[in-house]
């Protein structure tokens, strides 16, 4: 960004410290912090006197800078938890009112910006985590979210949307960044163009798949698709109820028909004012080296670059130890090339390594998720999170030790998500398993419980939500899963095939605590 632009974010910060302290004082509420802190990146978590900052990492690159800032921070500033998102950010939690202003300004140093990480704006702009190095994709899509990044940054002071726009960009290999239903999702063709869906979304109420707006978008002309996005929802979104705030509710409104010739309107609008071409856009780069050794482990995914690998690292639930940063900053610091990669499956993947290298890299990452059921995806849950219902890292634990305790072997049961209320932060429509957090009635009581959903997927090409099969107790969960898994096991089967050709034994299973 600009000298202009930054000046204008710090003095931003200098006048958040106030309202921060004044919210620390208890001199302002809840909600009217919110509506200060949400546009800067930061959120009180559900105990009042600690915070949380996302650091706002556009395509998820953590880059050997950034990774070095994370490492510093985190040593100097004694932070306990960090948590990668399902936007491929980090969060930094449990903050004093002290520290987030602080560390908001020190992270415009390395190009980590918190503006809009949060509130009415346009969110961190994803793009596959592999882009630029893994294998078949159409190709890079890196540099598109980052431009996206800073376009869209240098004009939020400028816009008032009605709630919150997502963006991702896919290479073409597989859909973990959700193109098929985010608020826009571009899709890499084999012939250099986008595909491109607009206002699809999550949450509890009017879950919608993208509606398909143009299948050849020039890469150069994406900013034109983005700024006539941002018009169609200022015009059409809805203002006076947050409800129904999301671009997904513009294919009630207007219909899918309607909707596309609105927004291909604004789009033909703002090419004929011009000045948005994107022009000499550059690819991170990606480093061939000595490529004469192979690394044969399963977290070490062979790169299209021959010879070059990238390792696959999931810390359970998403929660990044704190020593974790500086270890990887000084096994990568004097390797050209390498950085780490956040995916929306709260995964990180170091790239552009040499087999020696990733094996390095492997055993210092040997907490990883060991198997499929390990990878599940958790938001941070009801005891951090002031919209949280139930507790989704508290329950990830309980069942991820249950089903060891079991002797579940790996593949007999999906990787679940977990989200703590409605709002869908772990994508649980989107998983093979997902859940809920809610509450069910017991003898006329409410208990803690999560809905429960079967059968959806983010499978490139072939998107479908899960179908909600009922209610279930929370303190039931580990045993649910545990004979679900004993099941599939006995039958020699993984979950997808078992839980296929065993629906109704599935399903007799499921409604015993359902």
């Amino acid at each position: 960004m600009n000298k202009q632009w930054t000046d204008t974010f710090r003095t931003e910060i200098e006048n958040f410290k106030g309202a921060i302290g004044s919210f620390d004082k208890g001199e302002i509420d809840r909600k009217a912090y919110k509506g200060v802190s949400g546009g800067l990146g930061s959120y009180a978590q559900r105990d009042a006197s600690k915070h949380m900052l996302r650091l706002r990492l556009p395509g998820g690159r953590l880059t050997l800078e950034r990774l070095k800032f994370l490492a510093e921070v985190v040593e100097r500033e004694q932070v306990g938890r960090m948590k990668l998102t399902t936007c491929e950010t980090i969060q930094l939690h449990d903050l004093s009112a002290n520290q987030v202003p602080a560390l908001m300004a020190e992270a415009v140093g390395c190009e980590i910006y918190t503006k809009g990480g949060g509130g009415d704006n346009p969110r961190n702009v994803m793009s596959s985590p592999l882009s630029g190095v893994q294998p078949g994709e159409a190709f890079d899509v890196v540099p598109y979210a980052e431009a996206v990044t800073k376009y869209l940054l240098s004009i939020c002071r400028d816009i008032r949307m009605p709630r919150k726009l997502k963006i991702a960009f896919c290479n073409g290999v597989d859909d973990c960044v959700h193109s098929a239903f985010r608020d826009m999702g571009f899709l890499a063709q084999p012939d250099g163009t986008f595909a491109l869906r607009i206002a699809g979304g999550l949450g509890a109420a009017r879950p919608s798949m993208g509606v398909l707006v143009e299948e050849h978008v020039n890469p150069r002309e994406v900013l034109y698709y983005v700024r006539a996005m941002v018009d169609t929802f200022c015009a059409h979104g809805n203002y006076e109820n947050r409800a129904n705030a999301r671009t997904r509710y513009m294919q009630d409104t207007l219909g899918p028909d309607g909707l596309k010739e609105a927004f291909l309107k604004n789009v033909a609008a703002r090419k004929a004012e011009g000045g948005l071409e994107l022009k000499d856009l550059e690819s991170p780069a990606s480093i061939a080296r000595d490529n004469s050794g192979t690394a044969d482990h399963p977290r070490a995914i062979p790169q299209k670059q021959v010879g070059m690998y990238a390792v696959k690292y999931h810390p359970i639930g998403g929660l990044l130890p704190v020593e974790k940063p500086r270890q990887l900053y000084e096994l990568l610091k004097d390797i050209p090339g390498a950085e780490v990669r956040i995916a929306p499956n709260e995964t990180l993947y170091i790239i552009n390594l040499t087999a020696a290298e990733a094996e390095k890299v492997i055993a210092a990452t040997e907490d990883s998720a060991a198997t499929e059921f390990e990878h599940s995806v958790a938001c941070i849950g009801a005891a951090t999170c002031q919209q949280g219902v139930r507790d989704s890292q508290s329950v990830l634990r309980t069942v991820v030790k249950a089903v060891r305790e079991a002797g579940i072997p790996d593949g007999a049961l999906p990787k679940i998500c977990i989200s703590g209320c409605p709002s869908s932060c772990a994508a649980h429509q989107a998983g093979a398993m997902g859940f809920q957090g809610g509450v069910k009635l017991v003898d006329q009581k409410p208990q803690p419980a999560f809905k429960m959903f079967l059968s959806g997927t983010d499978e490139l090409g072939a998107a479908r939500f899960g179908q909600e099969v009922g209610t279930v107790l929370e303190a039931d969960l580990p045993a649910l899963l545990a004979e679900l898994g004993k099941a599939a096991a006995a039958a020699g089967q993984g979950w997808a095939q078992w839980s296929e050709s065993h629906a109704a034994e599935r399903d007799a299973i499921i409604a015993k605590y359902a």
